[in-house]
């Protein structure tokens, strides 16, 4: 009985590193931060006032800020849409390869292990010197300047961006559901004369539903607190049409040193986020394989 108690303890004892920093890191910041979202903090001071509600009340009038939820909203539409479609087609075409599997898929890995202000500046140059010169050739005048720089396409060129960077990790969590489905299924579906859409739809699908569910809930928090693509290759611009929310808190904390407002403006967004996040379990719950 001792043994069994210090075995636990020793198992217990493990754990205590990690619960002491994410209590500190990430328990702790978000209940500070959410208090600091009913003050008037600069960021700088030493002493604030309590306001209530009136930082949200003024977000809530705040045209610029309903315009950037907007625009993140589109931008995380498109990154999952993307994300999630272009990942299981590489996945299922991945899986498929009998030789040199492992190679290609640390190919299609790489872009994941380099950071994205890197990926960004290199796209920047692709987009500046490689696309005009293109667009001119072939004669195309939406092209004829840097996607960058129309108010239409922006928004577009910078998701792109973050797409083919996104794509890795779900790809390789895709491959791990695939994986798991029984070979025996595929054999009997063949036999009963099952096309390659009805395998897929009958049989694969319902064994990625997790997977699926994995994948969407990453895609969304990465698509609605999206920042450092945007920032890099536009800075929000041009007339806004890339000014994500993520940018509109950074702004507001570090250049207008309006702290306590980008503290509310981030509960805004983690409320989003957490709400979203829960529908969409909600919903993949109810299929898959039990």
């Amino acid at each position: 009985m001792i043994g069994k108690f210090l075995e636990r303890s020793t198992y217990f004892l493990f754990t205590v590193p990690a619960i002491i920093l994410y209590t500190l890191f990430f328990a702790y910041a978000v209940i500070v931060g959410i208090q600091y979202s009913f003050t008037d903090w600069n960021g700088i001071s030493s002493s604030y006032n309590y306001v209530g509600f009136s930082n949200y009340t003024e977000l809530w009038n705040n045209p610029n800020f309903r315009q950037s939820l907007v625009v993140t909203g589109k931008y995380a539409v498109m990154l999952v849409a993307g994300v999630m479609s272009l990942s299981l087609i590489l996945a299922l075409s991945l899986n498929s390869l009998k030789k040199l599997q492992t190679f290609t898929k640390s190919i299609y890995f790489l872009p994941a292990i380099i950071s994205a202000v890197t990926i960004s500046l290199i796209w920047e140059q692709v987009f500046v010197r490689v696309i005009p010169p293109i667009g001119q050739g072939l004669n195309i005048m939406e092209l004829y300047q840097s996607p960058l720089a129309h108010p239409k396409y922006a928004l577009i060129a910078v998701v792109l961006v973050n797409i083919w960077q996104a794509v890795a990790l779900p790809t390789l969590i895709f491959i791990a559901g695939l994986q798991s489905v029984p070979s025996e299924l595929y054999e009997a579906g063949r036999i009963d004369g099952a096309t390659t859409f009805n395998r897929f739809r009958y049989i694969t699908f319902p064994f990625l539903i997790p997977t699926i569910t994995v994948n969407m809930v990453l895609a969304i928090k990465s698509g609605i607190t999206s920042f450092d693509y945007a920032y890099t290759l536009t800075g929000g611009g041009p007339v806004k049409s890339t000014n994500v929310i993520g940018i509109m808190i950074y702004n507001d904390a570090f250049q207008n040193l309006k702290f306590a407002m980008a503290n509310a403006e981030s509960v805004i967004l983690f409320i989003i986020i957490a709400v979203l996040s829960f529908i969409q379990i909600k919903l993949t719950r109810k299929g898959g394989v039990h």
